[in-house]
């Protein structure tokens, strides 16, 4: 029997809000894995109340039923817009997330400052994720990109300096890709 993770097991962590909510979804040596469906013997909100805790909102969300079928309809409508921007339905379903929401102007002892609200709070770390790609977009859409191995599914934000990354992780993907470069060579030979 394996043990239950007490952190999180996804293999790419720490994306920006909305990438790290699409990279819920992953696919270990080609298995579908799904952080929010039961991944190694989670239950569905223990895989949430995880998630919610490596992206530090666990202080300010619960782990509730209503939060977890918010973010599965945002992770959708982000996984769909991330794929094709072009696709009218997709940019309608992120729309709809972010109606749940707003930023409030404030002014605080630093000076200006904004404050996110939101009309049912179960819709606050959908509602953060699809305003996260909202600012990606405005800053770097060029730099969204899906890892370039084949078998991977994970999304990441390139924040390399000449804007060449390929990999969700040279460590697992890149290695794998520079591995069977090798062994083609060495076929070859």
């Amino acid at each position: 029997m394996t043990a239950v993770p007490t952190t999180d097991p996804r293999p790419l962590t720490g994306e920006p809000l909305a990438l790290d909510l699409v990279n819920t979804r992953w696919r270990p040596q080609g298995v579908p894995t799904d952080l929010f469906a039961g991944a190694f013997g989670l239950s569905r909100l223990e895989g949430l109340a995880l998630w919610l805790e490596s992206t530090g909102l666990d202080d300010r969300f619960r782990a509730d039923k209503s939060t977890l079928v918010h973010l599965l309809t945002a992770r959708e409508a982000l996984a769909r817009a991330i794929a094709d921007p072009a696709d009218a339905g997709a940019r309608e379903l992120v729309d709809a997330v972010l109606e749940h929401g707003r930023i409030r102007a404030t002014l605080t002892e630093e000076g200006p400052g904004e404050r996110a609200e939101f009309d049912d709070p179960s819709w606050g770390p959908a509602w953060m994720a699809a305003r996260n790609y909202l600012e990606l977009l405005g800053s770097a859409a060029g730099r969204i990109r899906k890892c370039a191995s084949e078998t991977c599914i994970l999304h990441f934000h390139d924040t390399s300096r000449n804007g060449t990354r390929r990999w969700c992780s040279m460590a697992v993907c890149g290695n794998r890709a520079k591995a069977s470069r090798h062994y083609a060579r060495t076929r070859e030979r």
